[in-house]
Parts: structure tokens; C-alpha cells; sequence
């Protein structure tokens, strides 16, 4: 869970080995970004991001398929593209009010999969899909409370790097399942929408949830598994390894030929 100081994301960014993560993987997207095939070729590598990372985002979610069809791992990928898709429309929104770009975000995930009034709002009981296998589910309270702070930090200055924030972000999102279906969607949307809100890849130009997938699925799981104990040590886990999925995600891309 969320520390509660004035600046609660600042000891977490005191933490060595997170300070030392989230410098390396600050690096690694800068100089993803003054690649000059890259800057050549802008808009080709943003477009392929947005494809890349919505096959590994469902891939993520268990959806490892090559096409979007109506199977149920196909609607999924659908839905992962969509949402991936969505963020850059979304960051503007994200920096003054992420609840709403949130609610939209998951109103494009969860259609056809939770009935339409339940679109953009959180989930009213204990049910939630659980791809990821993460056992423990905060109540509907706890969970529409601790997104709500969540996003009272993300709009409150901090000294936190954004590397930081965008992993306590995904970590949020992923862990507390706010929404019905579609949670682990969001949260690695999210991880997207800080660091391009943040300024640190505002073309979009990594690929974050590819990272994700060359660390694997096993190391996530644990990973979010440690940061829901709320130790230091634990949350500490999940944001090296948020950190070292990042800058594996920049490394990845290739512009398109």
C-alpha cells in the first residue's frame, strides 16, 4: 500500500537499489530517444509501440495469440490493442485528472466483457478477473478508496523520479483490481501514460510491456506478489523489476523498415 507522508513517494525513491534502477532505466529511454533512426522515423516507431505493446500487454494477461478473432484470448489482445492504443489521447487528461482517464481507458477495455453500466466505474463487490493468479482481493471500498488516493498523489508535486511513480502506479492498479475486468490492462497503460505525462517518453517511443515480457510472467507475478505485502522490501522488488522492464522495453524497439 501507498506510504502516507506529505511526499509519500520520496522514501520509496530513497531506497539504493530503486534510485539505482530508476537511473538506469531513465538512461536507457534517454538515449532511446536521441537515437537518430529513431527521430527519423517518429512516427513509425510510436505506431509500432502502440502494436508491440498491446500483443505483450495481453500476452501478459495470458493472451499470448498472433490474431484478434472471437476466441476468448483474442478479445482479450482486442482489448489490450484498444486500450494501448487510447493512452496518447489520454496523457493530457492523466496529469489533472487520472480517475477520468482511467474510467475512459477501461470503458475501451471492458466493453463486451462487463455489462455496460459497469464501463469506466469500479467494481461494486469482491469479484474480479484474476489473470495473473494474485489471490487476495481488497474489497470494493478499499479498492475505490485507494484509487482515489492514487490519484490525489499522482496530481500532488513529489521528488520522486517518474520511474518511481510509474511503477507505484502500475503496481496500484494491478494489485488493488479496482475494475471487474480489465485491471492488469490499465495498469501497464498506466505505466505509459506516467512516463509520457512525466515528460521522461513523451513520443511513446518504448515499448515498456515488451520488457515486461522478457522478464516474464513468473518474475511479474512475484513481483506484484511482494509489492501487495506493503514492506519496504517488498515494494522495493516490484520497482526494480518495474524499472528493469522499462529500460528492456527501450532497448527493444527497432524502427520499422
Amino acid at each position: 500500500m501507498l506510504p502516507t507522508p506529505a511526499d509519500p513517494l520520496a522514501p520509496l525513491a530513497g531506497i539504493p537499489e530503486v534510485a539505482e534502477a530508476a537511473a538506469a532505466a531513465r538512461a536507457e529511454v534517454d538515449a532511446l530517444l536521441w537515437r537518430r533512426d529513431v527521430r527519423g522515423a517518429a512516427v513509425e516507431v510510436a505506431s509500432a509501440s502502440i502494436q508491440r505493446g498491446g500483443r505483450d500487454s495481453a500476452t501478459m494477461d495470458g493472451a499470448d495469440v498472433a490474431v484478434v478473432d472471437d476466441s476468448p484470448m483474442g478479445r482479450v489482445l482486442d482489448a489490450a490493442l484498444r486500450v494501448t492504443a487510447a493512452v496518447p489521447t489520454q496523457v493530457d487528461t492523466f496529469v489533472v485528472a487520472p480517475l477520468q482517464a482511467w474510467a475512459h481507458l477501461h470503458a475501451l477495455a471492458a466493453t463486451g466483457f462487463v455489462p455496460a453500466d459497469a464501463l469506466g466505474r469500479p467494481r461494486p463487490d469482491d469479484h474480479a478477473d484474476d489473470p495473473l493468479n494474485l489471490g487476495a482481493l481488497p474489497g470494493p471500498r478499499e479498492a475505490a478508496d485507494r484509487l482515489a488516493l492514487l490519484a490525489q498523489v499522482l496530481t500532488t508535486p513529489t521528488q520522486a523520479p517518474a520511474l518511481v511513480i510509474a511503477a507505484v502506479a502500475h503496481a496500484e492498479v494491478a494489485v488493488v483490481r479496482p475494475f471487474a475486468w480489465g485491471s492488469g490492462l490499465l495498469a501497464r497503460a498506466t505505466t505509459r501514460l506516467v512516463l509520457a505525462a512525466r515528460g521522461v517518453d513523451p513520443s511513446l517511443f518504448g515499448i515498456p510491456e515488451h520488457g515486461m515480457v522478457e522478464l516474464g510472467r513468473p518474475s511479474y507475478v512475484r513481483a506484484l506478489r511482494a509489492y501487495a505485502t506493503g514492506t519496504r522490501d517488498g515494494v522495493a522488488e516490484f520497482l526494480v523489476w518495474h524499472s528493469a522492464a522499462v529500460a528492456a522495453g527501450a532497448r527493444a524497439v527497432v524502427v520499422p523498415s
